[in-house]
């Protein structure tokens, strides 16, 4: 837990399982990545990818699958993992933006709290472009701008710097253990999309951003 009680500036964003339903083309296509290396991969395991880089997420499914590969070999899968994940995303639309989200953003905008992305997916543009939310965005860090995956807090440091606001006057909403320690390890608050017993580490948690307003964000901040 933090132990500042800061007012918040900024919203820092994660995007798959938060903001829009892109998770499950996700699952999709490592699920048939392994059915093509010949092993079941099922959403409990998924859940561990949640959060983490492409690469970091290939070694964990092979790891599920006990199945040992070169690095070349490994390079291809990912890009073959990618391919299908972008031909799921390419033709998306607003309709995949999660309940709750939009009216949030909208809201944070009218109150000039700051909004950035903040996420590991290199696919973010076509994602938010897709889904007509780049506008909401004061600065967007995707996987294209970091080295460094979660829980590494880079990206959310960088959100910050962009949006020019310190890291104790920003609060990150993530659905993911790795996205929660990130936010923790970069010295802001957070607040997890999901399950309490999922997101053991994050100062407070909701089934999703239907539940939040900006009012909320302010009760919630000044009491953990």
């Amino acid at each position: 837990m933090n132990p500042t009680n800061s007012p918040i500036q900024a919203c820092l964003f994660d995007l798959d399982g938060v903001l829009v339903d892109t998770a499950k083309y996700h699952f999709l296509a490592w699920k048939r990545l392994a059915d093509e290396l010949g092993f079941e991969f099922t959403e409990k395991d998924n859940e561990r990818l949640k959060g983490v880089s492409r690469m970091a997420s290939l070694e964990i499914l092979l790891e599920v699958g006990n199945v040992q590969l070169d690095d070349e070999t490994k390079l291809a899968l990912a890009e073959k993992k990618n391919n299908w994940y972008v031909d799921y995303i390419s033709t998306m639309d607003d309709s995949e933006i999660l309940p709750g989200s939009l009216t949030f953003l909208k809201e944070l905008k009218q109150h000039g709290i700051k909004v950035a992305l903040g996420s590991a997916s290199k696919n973010a543009m076509t994602i938010l472009n897709n889904a007509n939310l780049v506008p909401y965005f004061d600065a967007i860090i995707d996987g294209t701008k970091t080295s460094n995956a979660k829980p590494d807090p880079e990206v959310f440091l960088l959100g910050a710097e962009a949006v020019q606001i310190s890291p104790e006057h920003c609060v990150v909403f993530e659905d993911a253990e790795a996205g929660i320690e990130a936010a923790i390890r970069g010295g802001m608050r957070t607040i997890g999309i999901g399950s309490p017993g999922t997101l053991i580490l994050a100062e407070y948690v909701v089934p999703s951003l239907e539940e939040m307003s900006v009012e909320k964000l302010q009760l919630i901040m000044a009491r953990t």
